[in-house]
């Protein structure tokens, strides 16, 4: 079925990047392909368009809707379904799911593949030896862009204007922030009026795959939605709460959004 457009706060999902989008909760996600999602920032990044990007699996919908503050945030990114919880979201609430699942772990290499010869990637985030690591392997897997920067996310707060100068001094064309959510998206729009760069995006563990810190899941996990069991597997002392109490607290949030979308209709 046809479906809202996004409220009038929703300063960077607007209609020349997607033309249909899906609300969960507070939070107004872009329906697109990856080669549409991909396509469109590229062609903001080569007009110098001021973009900012999320991925929102449950986790980070779950935060917004507990949080106020996490859901206005959202809503000045473009905002990507990652996962299975969004998915579940979007059936269930709108009857249609997402043509594709745009988790940042597979959207981010995707968009460097496509992008121009010249591209600059600026990495922000995560330990020192991580991200130095993962801005090699950028570099190695996509030799036609330039990785003008990196630096780690361990920073005092009184840090942040130094932070930026230096992000503005590299001239990067895209800006990788890997903090988890709702952090990097909670940086990025607090210094999005500083920093010029034109697409930015919250990468959550991104790095910590790339520099091989952490083990992604098989291909058959991630193929059949259950990429968060590998992961909680790995980690179950960090993860177990984002992925049993979590999980069941957002089914159930869906659950009553599901059932008050229906008595709405009654």
């Amino acid at each position: 079925m046809p479906t809202p457009p996004p409220p009038s706060g929703s300063s960077f999902v607007d209609a020349d990047i997607a033309a249909e989008h899906v609300t969960i909760g507070p939070v107004t996600l872009a329906r697109m392909t990856l080669g549409e999602a991909v396509a469109r920032l590229l062609e903001r990044v080569a007009a110098r368009r001021k973009t900012r990007v999320a991925f929102a699996n449950a986790h980070c919908l779950l935060l917004a809707m507990d949080d106020p503050r996490v859901a206005d945030t959202l809503s000045r990114f473009l905002v990507l379904n990652d996962g299975t919880g969004a998915e579940i979201g979007a059936r269930l609430l709108t009857g249609t799911g997402f043509p594709n699942n745009l988790n940042g772990t597979d959207f981010v290499p995707a968009l460097l593949a496509a992008a121009p010869a010249g591209t600059r990637l600026y990495l922000f985030g995560a330990r020192p030896e991580v991200v130095a690591r993962a801005a090699t392997v950028f570099g190695e897997a996509h030799p036609q862009i330039t990785v003008c920067g990196h630096r780690d996310g361990y920073f005092a707060p009184e840090e942040t204007d130094d932070i930026v100068a230096g992000i503005n001094a590299a001239q990067p064309d895209i800006l990788l922030v890997a903090m988890g959510n709702p952090k990097q998206e909670q940086w990025i729009d607090a210094v999005s009026d500083r920093l010029d760069v034109p697409l930015a995006l919250g990468v959550g563990a991104l790095f910590d795959f790339t520099a091989g810190a952490v083990v992604r899941a098989p291909r058959a996990f991630r193929v059949v939605g259950m990429e968060w069991v590998f992961r909680f597997l790995q980690e179950p002392r960090r993860l177990g709460k984002r992925y049993t109490l979590g999980v069941v607290r957002y089914l159930w949030k869906i659950g009553r959004l599901w059932l008050a979308a229906r008595f709405a209709r009654a």
